[in-house]
């Protein structure tokens, strides 16, 4: 297990010498110490990045793409390790960690390796005698910065299509959850990365974060996590106006209409909310019924929640593991008072279990909640296994249900009336929607949301897009271009 800082592909402690606790979130003890980035170490990462961007930029694109291959086929190779350290570090179940979490960081890895060498440009119809086109080029030295709840499968949306584009980059991981992220500086070093195109340096997001956002050199960044972190990169950014990129938070409108298949829709759920302990910004958090089916719904939903089982994230046998950190468990756990004061109704959970095993653990039972729309638990993100129930009447309340607040990542309905379907999938203001299933992910889909959910797009031909620069060029191929002025005789 490594716990310095991967710099110039060297592992290097920090300038500083200070160093970051990493807690187990399954009893709470010391796991290791890593090394804490701060400003000087940013630059200099940026500096490595810097200096490797010409080589790295100008070298084939199937060359790069061949690169970035070797690294999934590396993360195949290490899935259990990598798994181990996942749920070691984060709380996520280990049957999820190997069956969802490392093959998904591998497929991202080989979708962008295999479009490294197919991104085109255009030729655009202008007046005749005049050729013009235009070129998608890398913009340079990029700052990622990834968040604490799937570090493993986000390191790969934000290096998949920044390197397969051409950029290098500086990403610092979450100081909660580094470790998996730090395993694949390892691998990225062994499948033959060039030194600098890639630098990991974990660090504080008031210190490492910061400096990282606000640094002239670099050209992009691309950042996951809470809203008012995100307003806060945009304002850091404004140094040298470089590009920003954000994945924010959520508060997902999963809608049950009268038709539903009740049985699909209440599994559904249940991995919409309390998959990865509800610590998703895309989680159906707001749980929407029509009012002639929520007391069947609910009975059925109940009785599931009320049985996953809670336990060591490392047992097989675990569906719900701990939260990632104390401070983020008491969070959660407060949203059930502030439920109570405005009049909700606590239909299961909120609370820490029972079992003496837990005690030491950040764990938190599933939540369910009965609530109104405009309730401070249907209007903020939780981000835990805790879901907000709202009824409606018609299909007119659902949409204004489903639009009444600021986010607009993910989204869901529940209905077998194709029309219907299609035309609330248009309506619903979300980056993402899902019919009749939920939380559905894949590399060559776009990821990214509205509002105060962010902009721009992770994965697909659009993270291409969003890690380049158009640049028009126009070529007079036998245009005859009469003088504008007339010179003086």
């Amino acid at each position: 297990m490594n716990n310095q800082l991967f710099i110039n592909g060297q592992f290097v402690p920090a300038k500083s010498g200070n160093t970051i606790d990493v807690l187990n979130p399954a009893n709470g003890e010391l796991i290791t110490k890593i090394a804490a980035a701060e400003a000087e170490d940013i630059d200099l990462a940026v500096e490595a990045a810097k200096n490797a961007f010409p080589a790295w930029s100008e070298m084939p694109a199937a060359e790069r793409g061949h690169l970035l291959l070797k690294l999934a086929d590396l993360i195949e190779e290490n899935l259990e390790e990598l798994a181990q350290l996942e749920s070691l570090d984060t709380g996520h179940p280990i049957r999820d960690s190997r069956r969802l979490d490392v093959p998904r960081t591998a497929a991202c890895f080989r979708y962008f390796g295999g479009i490294a060498d197919k991104i085109e440009g255009s030729v655009i119809p202008v007046e005749q005698g005049f050729l013009n086109y235009v070129v998608r080029e890398p913009i340079g030295v990029v700052g990622q910065i990834v968040p604490w709840n799937f570090p493993l499968m986000f390191t790969s949306w934000k290096l998949g299509p920044a390197l397969a584009a051409g950029n290098t980059v500086v990403l610092k991981p979450s100081e909660i959850t580094p470790l998996s992220t730090l395993k694949i500086a390892e691998l990225i070093k062994k499948a033959g990365f060039p030194d600098g195109v890639v630098n990991v340096v974990p660090g504080y997001g008031q210190t490492a974060g910061q400096s990282l956002a606000e640094h002239p050199e670099v050209g992009k960044i691309a950042f996951t996590g809470s809203t008012r972190t995100g307003q806060g990169i945009i304002n850091a950014s404004s140094s040298n106006l470089k590009r920003v990129q954000l994945e924010l938070g959520g508060k997902g409108a999963n809608i049950v209409f009268e038709d539903a298949n009740i049985d699909a829709a209440v599994n559904g759920a249940a991995w919409a909310i309390f998959h990865n302990q509800g610590q998703a910004c895309i989680a159906g958090s707001r749980l929407v019924l029509h009012e002639n089916i929520a007391d069947a719904f609910l009975e059925k939903f109940i009785k599931l929640a009320a049985s996953i089982r809670l336990g060591d994230p490392m047992d097989p046998n675990t569906e719900m593991g701990p939260l990632t950190s104390e401070a983020h468990r008491n969070k959660v756990l407060s949203y059930t008072q502030i439920a109570k004061e405005q009049g909700g109704k606590v239909l299961l959970g909120g609370e820490v279990p029972a079992d003496p095993a837990l005690q030491n653990g950040f764990y938190v039972m599933p939540t369910i909640v009965e609530a109104q729309p405009f309730d401070r638990v249907a209007q903020e993100e939780v981000f835990g296994p805790f879901v907000t129930v709202l009824r409606f009447k018609d299909d007119a309340e659902a949409l204004e249900i489903a639009n009444c607040t600021e986010y607009g990542l993910g989204s869901g309905l529940w209905t077998q009336n194709i029309h219907r379907a299609h035309s609330f999938a248009r309506k619903i203001k979300a980056g993402m929607c899902w019919i009749n299933s939920y939380k559905r992910v894949n590399p060559g889909s776009p990821f990214g949301g509205m509002g105060k959910s962010g902009y721009g797009r992770e994965m697909g031909f659009e993270a291409i897009h969003d890690y380049t620069e158009a640049k028009s060029i126009w070529v007079n191929v036998d245009a005859k271009i009469p003088p504008h002025f007339q010179r003086g005789e």
